[in-house]
């Protein structure tokens, strides 16, 4: 993901938090909470996976970053939360609540579960056994030089404490704030939440993100992060792993959609086969040559083989594939990206770097990325000053009597005002019914607010070649055409409030324009 600078933000929020120091200087629990305040600002964006119990995270977090540094076995390591960032060499580190640390063994073993944390043996150094509070994995990888991934546990799991390390990281509640001692913020910035069905469970949890953030009333929030994106994780298995599987599934992203942004509990929901991006990602040329070996075989009889995962590893099968390598196939492609996979090879495809672009783009993950850059990685600056703003409104609220406390009413302001918080907000309730707008405006609207892009040709439906001329006279047209659709007598206050919002974002596209003479956003 890619990140774009908004300094002004930024350097307030930073002003901010400098100034809440000084406030705090010898109270030590929110000096230290609003040290962390200021070091996000400075860091990559935070970006943590949550869902389900067996919702496919790790494998996503896989795919995403093209590499095997994430466990996806059900081990000890995928009930604690987990920090994937950058770094010169591999290293997983164990943190005790206490701050004390320990490194973590990591072992390799073979098939598509074969990196594993031991968290048995574990040496401290400070003396005493500790529970294991969270890992820290540092990685050579060029997404985590933009974004930080926090794996986390299933917000389902049988054990309620290992539910509440999700909760506690994304949405700490009242009954945290009711203790200053035990007071917590929100670790993560953004959040992909992977569902496999919508339960009660997801919609409870994204509803605490959303009432967190304000998104469904306009507000502005003290909890959560400020981003949310939808996957339909495990894409393939929806269609039981036949052909049109991903089809199947885009139908079931479809209807969560529609559920989840006519709450804006979501701002997008993507379909995608995590299983099939990460091994599209380290597909060996072995396994190319294994499709190109079963491309060969007739049509019915490879069918009737491929009934199961099981019977496509049987030894009595007569393939020309190896078993041991067909079970291979079978655990790290799922037997929609084995179908995928040889069907690609019977149409033409001839080489495994071709392959592996066909099957990544078949899995969803392309059109992730692209959503999370213009959702997270493009409004990164935005994102973090939200974090750190709603941070520091939680720590000035349960600790008050400072000097700090005149700070309040600004940082309020700013989270209800800055623009950028808007068009958040906003995008993740565009899809919805409720905007009395045709759909072209609609897509206008979607389109100025960001939602393709925060660039001003982007944002203008504009090439990218297109002039500055060309580029303020359009401005100029959108400013005057979105307060005109805002003072429509008939426009509901939803409605009105989009298009003034719309208007505000052509504004701000006009600013960043070299200026004309003749054309003075005073003269509009």
């Amino acid at each position: 993901m890619t990140t774009r600078v908004a300094p002004g933000i930024v350097v307030e929020a930073h002003r901010l938090v400098d100034a809440a120091r000084q406030a705090f200087a010898r109270e030590p629990r929110p000096r230290a909470l609003l040290a962390d305040c200021a070091r996000r600002l400075d860091q990559p964006l935070r970006v943590a996976l949550a869902g389900s119990l067996k919702a496919g995270k790790s494998t996503l977090l896989n795919s995403l970053v093209g590499q095997d540094i994430a466990p996806t076995d059900a081990t000890e390591c995928t009930r604690v939360v987990t920090w994937y960032r950058n770094g010169p060499t591999p290293s997983v580190t164990a943190y005790a609540p206490d701050g004390a640390t320990a490194n973590v063994v990591v072992r390799r073993g073979g098939g598509a579960h074969g990196l594993t944390f031991d968290l048995q043996r574990l040496n401290w150094n400070a003396p005493g056994p500790r529970e294991v509070d969270h890992l820290e994995v540092e990685w050579p990888a060029a997404t985590l030089a933009h974004t930080t991934i926090i794996d986390t546990p299933g917000t389902s799991s049988l054990s309620r404490e290992v539910s509440r390390r999700t909760a506690r990281l994304l949405t700490p509640d009242d009954e945290d704030a009711a203790a200053a001692e035990h007071v917590s913020v929100p670790g993560a910035d953004a959040v992909v939440y992977l569902l496999r069905r919508l339960d009660a469970t997801d919609i409870r949890f994204l509803e605490r993100i959303g009432a967190g953030t304000g998104a469904r009333q306009g507000g502005s929030g003290l909890a959560g992060p400020l981003g949310v994106v939808g996957v339909v994780s495990r894409a393939d298995e929806i269609g039981a792993g036949r052909i049109d599987a991903l089809h199947s599934a885009r139908d079931v992203a479809s209807r969560f959609a529609t559920e989840l942004e006519r709450t804006g509990l979501c701002q997008a929901v993507i379909p995608v086969a995590g299983l099939l991006a990460f091994a599209a990602a380290t597909l060996r040329q072995q396994e190319f040559t294994a499709f190109q070996a079963l491309a060969g075989v007739p049509v019915d009889e490879l069918t009737a083989a491929m009934l199961s995962a099981d019977r496509f590893a049987r030894p009595d099968i007569p393939l020309p594939v190896p078993p041991e390598l067909r079970a291979q196939l079978a655990e790290r492609f799922g037997m929609f990206g084995i179908r995928m996979a040889v069907t690609l090879v019977r149409l033409g495809v001839r080489d495994s770097a071709t392959l592996a672009a066909e099957l990544t783009s078949r899995s969803g993950v392309d059109e992730l990325r692209s959503v999370l850059d213009v959702q997270f990685g493009q409004r990164a600056d935005q994102l973090k000053a939200h974090s750190a703003l709603t941070a520091l409104a939680r720590v000035l609220t349960v600790y008050p009597g400072t000097s700090a406390d005149q700070l309040l009413p600004r940082v309020r302001t700013l989270l209800a005002d800055v623009h950028g918080f808007a068009e958040l907000r906003l995008l993740g309730r565009l899809r919805t019914d409720e905007l009395t707008l045709p759909p072209a405006d609609l897509a206008e609207l979607h389109r100025l607010i960001g939602g393709s892009g925060i660039a001003p040709h982007l944002r203008l439906g504009l090439p990218v070649d297109a002039g500055p001329d060309a580029q303020r006279a359009q401005a100029v047209a959108a400013v005057r055409k979105w307060r005109e659709r805002a003072r429509h007598p008939m426009a509901d206050q939803l409605t009105t409030l989009a298009c003034l919002t719309a208007a505000r974002s052509a504004e701000g596209t006009l600013s960043m324009l070299p200026p004309a003479a003749e054309m003075r956003l005073g003269r509009l």
